[in-house]
């Protein structure tokens, strides 16, 4: 029997080549796109669960009461790790440590070799809470002494040539002017791919504490408080234990604390009013319903396609009723068909997924290897034989239910409900198909805003590089042919977290600051323009109590004339001298934070330099040249300012390369069945034509006539698709605190492409059926 239904799947399939075609093409592409987005979630999923105390693991959070709401975020006092693990049973494990590139690059010497790596400083359980590793040392006692550093693997070969044996050897590391010299205590694996922080080596906190001068106060502080749980923990009630037991040590009652699962904060990181409200797992959800998607679409065309056959196969399924054969065995034979349908086009969809998976990762910016695992080849599995009988459970059903008496008499007829069901289909595609396509438009013209946008400093032409700030080095590169301005900071311009000052109490109110750390005339550099007041200059002296404010900030502390106001703080009071207008630190997400310029010509480490324009390529040569004549043996590693910009919006940038795809092939899926359903419905009246050109009519009125029913379920899928477009594309819009005006333009342009589009598909065949000649039509 199954040998019997194996040769009418053949036969079926190889009589109707052209429905075949279009059928496996359509789910081909449907199962690619499955795949290819089945690997990238899986891979977003995956990050930092690669702990072995990930289910136990978790991040001290702080929600801060503002005048505009609650602010969260991850600063946490220092003291925190110290006094938790010895007075909360709860706490397993317990850790402070600099968030995720905190600091500017260091560099590392060893054996004459230098390097420029990406360092943290943490406490002692650091490496007994997360899994990194340790080929040599023990994760209970690398970072118990002050001086001691634990390297990765890669960077150990870099400057010992290998990693083994290499505990006690001698490292000397340099970062905005501090100089320290450690031991090699331990060496760890380099950090997997899917892990959301990425560092080169890790330093003792204790000598952070020595360095920054910390004592044991609970006032807010930029660092990461990281601990495992004990089985049976209630985590929520803890973190109201925390919040009234911080606030019995300090006075800041606006300020509360929760936890957060570590491995939950790559995907959930977005925080609203309090409340976790997305981040990344946005676009995990809606990249599986875009699999989805293109999935049904491809189904419907198979359902519609098969279904427009019906005609051809009934006088099959008629005999066989008269012979007996049951409704239940003919739906079981047509899904057959259906399933095997699916799985030849799951093997050309892996074949698909192989030849672009390169391009894939080039977009996504990631190493996604194509590894079908026991679990992922059940999922293929399942998602396949689903396709198939998606697909064919309509044709099965309708295929089968036709009466035997009915057929043989030839009284066949399309009942009105199948009419609706295929036309309710088409409209359902290219619904899709123009979502699809007004949310490129969308995400391009955002995007397109964000990069056109002043953002209150001059990005263009801009170079960032490390350094050690030496005075000498920067008065020389001032003078460089092609080099129009120079100047260094602490940190980068761009999303800067070096020397964040936490909240601000003000006025008994919490006001968050972001600090930057600036040398003379880097304000000038960047083009950011004062309002008020003055910059930092050397005709007045190097006053370290001088600093510079943004109109965000003066607007929070509820400043009309903030020049001359006199900020206390702990030990040290502040003077503002000058206001600047608002600028864009942060992305276009983000509304602009109050903003504070200390003068800090010490330590800063990242030289900014803005070149003349037409001159880039002569400046960064010169600029080479004479880092490497200050710095023997170090490569000269730059990055242009708008490239950080840029880097705000990689997530957006890849959503919308990729959905601009997925749009595409929506549309040529549908357009696919289109072709399909139109060639056949030319086919099945060429008689009706040939009759009606010999009576007189003309090219254009047969084209009319074909196309007419098509046109009407594209206009209608339009009319429905851009309402819900309009609502889908101001949903996401409204996650920018800065953003383009949805017009209607967009729109009518979605439409029109859709139509035409739609309308050539249709006219190809109907316009071939109204070209044929009538006289073979009718002796056929």
């Amino acid at each position: 029997m199954l040998k019997h239904y194996l040769v009418i799947i053949y036969r079926n399939l190889s009589r109707h080549k052209s429905t075949f075609f279009i059928n496996l093409t359509g789910l081909a592409c449907g199962l690619a796109s499955i795949l290819m987005i089945c690997f990238w979630v899986n891979d977003e999923r995956s990050f930092d669960k690669y702990h072995e105390n990930d289910a136990r693991l978790y991040q001290v959070m702080t929600n801060t009461d503002g005048e505009k709401g609650i602010e969260t975020g991850k600063e946490t006092p220092h003291v925190l790790s110290e006094v938790l693990g010895q007075e909360m049973p709860e706490v397993g494990y317990i850790a402070t440590a600099t968030p995720d590139k905190f600091f500017p690059a260091f560099t590392l010497s060893a054996n004459s070799k230098k390097v420029k790596g990406n360092g943290k400083f943490a406490t002692g359980d650091f490496f007994r809470i997360f899994s990194y590793h340790l080929i040599q040392g023990s994760n209970v006692s690398v970072l118990a002494d002050k001086n001691a550093i634990v390297i990765s693997e890669s960077q150990a070969k870099i400057l010992f040539g290998s990693s083994d044996n290499i505990v006690g050897n001698t490292i000397e590391w340099e970062m905005a002017g501090i100089k320290r010299q450690c031991i090699v205590t331990g060496v760890f694996k380099d950090i997997p791919a899917n892990s959301s922080e990425h560092f080169d080596f890790v330093l003792s906190f204790d000598d952070l504490k020595d360095i920054m001068g910390m004592g044991p106060g609970w006032a807010p502080e930029p660092f990461s408080t990281y601990l495992t749980v004990k089985n049976g923990v209630d985590v929520d009630g803890f973190g109201q234990k925390l919040s009234r037991y911080v606030a019995s040590k300090s006075n800041l009652t606006n300020r509360r604390f929760f936890l957060a699962r570590f491995s939950d904060n790559y995907l959930y990181s977005t925080y609203e009013n309090g409340r976790q409200s997305g981040g990344r797992i946005e676009y995990v959800r809606l990249f599986s319903i875009i699999a989805l998607f293109i999935l049904a679409i491809s189904c419907i065309n198979f359902m519609n396609l098969s279904t427009a056959k019906a005609a051809k196969r009934v006088k099959e399924v008629g005999v066989k009723k008269a012979l007996g054969v049951g409704r239940g065995v003919l739906i079981l034979q047509y899904l057959g068909e259906s399933i095997v349908m699916s799985f030849l086009s799951l093997i050309i969809g892996i074949a698909l997924v192989f030849l672009l998976m390169p391009g894939f990762n080039e977009i996504t910016h990631k190493n996604i290897h194509v590894n079908f695992s026991t679990e992922m080849m059940w999922t293929v599995v399942f998602i396949t034989l689903l396709t198939g009988i998606l697909a064919g459970s309509y044709p099965a059903l309708y295929l089968s239910g036709f009466k035997p008496a009915t057929i043989l008499k030839g009284r066949l007829a399309n009942s009105i409900g199948e009419q609706f069901t295929r036309k309710g289909l088409v409209v359902f595609q290219f619904s899709l198909s123009v979502i699809f396509i007004v949310s490129v438009l969308v995400l391009y013209k955002q995007i397109d805003y964000v990069q056109s946008k002043n953002l209150g400093f001059d990005k263009n032409n801009v170079v960032c590089f490390e350094s050690e700030g030496k005075e000498a080095f920067l008065n020389e590169i001032q003078n460089l042919p092609g080099i129009e301005r120079a100047s260094n900071m602490i940190g980068s311009v761009i999303n800067e977290t070096f020397g964040r000052q936490g909240v601000l109490q003000w006025n008994g109110k919490g006001i968050p600051f972001q600090s930057y750390g600036v040398n003379y005339g880097l304000i000038e550099t960047l083009g950011i323009e004062i309002r008020e007041g003055r910059t930092f200059s050397k005709s007045f002296g190097s006053n370290q109590s001088e600093v510079i404010i943004n109109e965000a900030a003066a607007e929070a502390m509820g400043l009309e004339n903030p020049i001359g106001t006199v900020i206390k703080g702990q030990g040290n009071d502040t003077e503002i001298i000058g206001v600047v207008k608002n600028f864009h630190f942060q992305s276009l997400h983000e509304k602009i934070q109050p903003v504070k310029f200390r003068l800090d010509n010490n330590g800063a480490s990242t030289i900014v330099v803005k070149m003349q324009p037409g001159k880039e390529r002569e400046a960064i040569k010169n600029l080479e040249a004479t880092y490497k004549k200050f710095h023997p043996g170090m490569s000269f590693e730059y990055k242009f300012l708008d490239s950080d910009y840029q880097a705000l919006y990689a997530s957006e940038q890849q959503v919308s390369v990729l959905a601009r795809y997925f749009a595409g092939l929506s549309i040529l899926i549908s357009c696919l069945g289109l072709y399909g359903l139109s060639a056949f419905t030319a086919e099945s009246r060429l008689k009706e034509i040939g009759i009606r050109k010999v009576l007189g009519a003309g090219v254009f009125s047969i084209i009319r006539l074909l196309s007419g029913e098509f046109i009407k379920m594209i206009f209608i899928s339009i009319c429905i698709s851009l309402p819900l477009s309009y609502l889908i594309a101001k949903n996401w819009l409204d996650g920018f605190a800065f953003r383009i005006e949805l017009e209607w333009g967009y729109f009518y342009l979605t439409a029109l492409i859709t139509f035409t589009i739609a309308l050539v598909t249709i006219s190809f065949q109907s316009g071939k059926a109204a070209l044929a000649d009538p006289v073979k039509s009718l002796s056929n």
